[in-house]
């Protein structure tokens, strides 16, 4: 039985300690903590800031990440501002990302 059920964090939400979800999540809002799912998918949010590590099966950055991604497939958009590493078998990068740390991909 699938549900596509998307859990929103909006912006001027924000949430010290981790996250735990099974369905998609969208966060806009800051985060300072882990973000863990085994198979879920996560999109930070432009407005959003995390300080922490992120582990889920799909990750999209529009927003600041200052932590490791550790995912099946990470893509990073235009404005994603990440420091720390990705570890994914599939990464994308739209031109404008800037990323300030490795990248470990397959």
């Amino acid at each position: 039985m699938s549900n596509n059920t998307t859990n929103v964090l909006a912006s001027g939400i924000e949430i010290i300690g981790s996250i735990r979800f099974t369905n998609d999540m969208h966060i806009d809002g800051k985060i300072e903590g882990q973000i863990l799912s085994e198979s879920g998918k996560v999109t930070i949010g432009e407005q959003a800031d995390i300080k922490g590590d992120i582990n889920a099966g799909e990750v999209s950055v529009y927003g600041h990440v200052n932590g490791n991604i550790k995912s099946n497939r990470c893509h990073l958009k235009d404005h994603a501002v990440i420091s720390g590493d990705i570890t994914t078998a599939v990464l994308s990068m739209d031109e404008g990302a800037r990323l300030s740390g490795r990248a470990e991909i397959g």
